[in-house]
């Protein structure tokens, strides 16, 4: 249930959106398989078993993107048009020309699609409307850009806008470290990387290893900068903080495990988890904004 990585963003304030309004809204671009000469499909899925395109409770929200992609590697693909180009030459005497060749492999791609297996991948969305906080579940740009251009589809006006806070990340990363001090409420964990300013952009990694001040600061002094940092907020959820204000590896640590509530079934389990986690992390959101000075206007 936990995510796993927080990509964060801000509802804007034409935010108006009930989860039955939401539903309606990702209805029109609802997730159907794809066609056999399709490479790509995407579209909106239930986050769980019967829960309709929208998980609701409170004022938080659950949705799900599928992206399903078709798995034809280039090297099958251009390994079957020479081989189909040399059949072409064969038989007209001469080599395929470049738009010939073109045509050929367009054709062979046709041909392989329909018999090419399918791999798809659902990404969650966190939408926290008491908060105004949007969070998708990924460590992918690339994705969390798929699933933002596939909600404007829906959503119109778009109420979605990027999160600045008033100090960098990897100013306050690197500040923390040097003096030693983290913010109220978080600690400094083992994993740790520091990243030249320089063109060369040579990096030093610290892995399950605790850090040396005097170290770090002799690479402060020569130029290098926090780039990721593992943190722990209140003892109760680890991550690994981004210069890009991401978290990574996101985890609950045992006194959230050791109070979970055991449900009778799944569906009441679920419930309980998100209820957990989406409070969890609101607090740990707010929490990190307010240690990199709040949120820039």
């Amino acid at each position: 249930m936990w995510f796993k990585n927080l990509r964060i963003y801000r509802l804007a304030p034409n935010w108006t959106y009930s989860s039955l309004g939401l539903q309606s809204s990702l209805g029109r671009m609802q997730f159907t398989p794809a066609g056999a000469t399709d490479m790509t499909a995407l579209g909106w899925v239930p986050p769980r078993p019967d829960s309709g395109l929208v998980y609701a409770q409170d004022e938080q929200m659950l949705i799900a993107l599928r992206i399903d992609k078709k798995l034809l590697p280039a090297s099958v693909v251009n390994a079957t048009t020479r081989e189909r180009c040399m059949q072409v030459e064969g038989q007209q005497g001469y080599r395929p020309g470049s738009k010939q060749t073109k045509e050929i492999k367009e054709q062979v791609t046709d041909e392989l699609l329909p018999k090419a297996f399918s791999v798809a991948r659902d990404t969650r969305v966190w939408i926290d409307t008491r908060n105004r906080w949007l969070v998708i579940d990924t460590a992918s740009g690339a994705v969390a850009d798929t699933v933002l251009g596939a909600l404007a589809k829906v959503l119109d006006p778009f109420p979605v806008v990027p999160l600045y806070t008033e100090t960098s990340p990897a100013v306050a990363m690197t500040n923390w470290l040097v003096l030693d001090e983290p913010p109220t409420g978080f600690s400094i964990d083992q994993d740790t990387e520091l990243q030249s300013n320089r063109e060369s952009a040579a990096k030093v990694r610290y892995q399950r290893l605790s850090v040396d001040l005097d170290d770090v600061r002799k690479h402060v002094q020569a130029g290098r900068t926090c780039t990721r940092l593992a943190l722990t907020w209140a003892d109760r959820v680890s991550f690994v903080l981004t210069d890009g204000l991401e978290l990574r590896r996101v985890a609950p640590l045992d006194v959230l495990q050791h109070g979970r509530e055991m449900a009778e079934d799944e569906a009441e389990q679920f419930d309980s988890d998100f209820v957990l986690m989406t409070g969890e992390l609101s607090r740990l959101l707010g929490g990190l904004v307010e240690a990199l000075g709040g949120e820039r206007a």
